[in-house]
């Protein structure tokens, strides 16, 4: 499948709608010729596989494959939160939640009220400081104390 550069922009544009739209096997199917046509680079927009990526991981449980798709829509298009969105469930998957916490944070710079972003942070949870900051979070005091704290607080 050898596409120009406008027809392939047009084709992941397409594949991308139809995710969003929840076809997933259909608009997995064009970005995968799109991007098996024109490899992984910048000619794409980041969007398209960042949408690749969440879906391989998703469907087909290729996670290490759609993490990589993911993490190079960031890098292609940094300010596209969808693309943060999607690195952030593939993370998920890869049970990343420190990678997971980042992509959301990063994502919600760009669009505070994305509400994937927003869904995924309250699925998730929000962790408080440890109680002893200069120790680890994983101390047995400060495992101890915030036990204590949070039984208190009735959560």
């Amino acid at each position: 499948m050898a596409t120009g550069g406008f027809e392939a922009k047009q084709l992941a544009e397409e594949g991308v709608a139809l995710c969003r739209r929840g076809e997933w096997d259909k608009g997995i199917q064009i970005l995968g010729r799109v991007v098996e046509a024109h490899g992984v680079s910048s000619e794409l927009p980041g969007i398209a596989y960042s949408y690749l990526g969440w879906g391989v991981a998703k469907a087909q449980r290729r996670v290490r494959d759609g993490l990589k798709l993911c993490e190079h829509a960031v890098k292609v298009q940094f300010y596209e939160p969808d693309n943060h969105w999607n690195l952030a469930r593939v993370r998920m998957l890869a049970n990343d939640r420190r990678g997971v916490v980042q992509s959301i944070a990063r994502g919600l710079k760009l669009d505070a009220n994305h509400e994937g972003l927003r869904a995924l942070r309250q699925e998730i949870g929000v962790r408080r400081r440890p109680i002893i900051p200069f120790l680890s979070r994983d101390n047995p005091l400060n495992r101890l104390l915030g036990r204590i704290r949070h039984d208190l607080s009735g959560e």
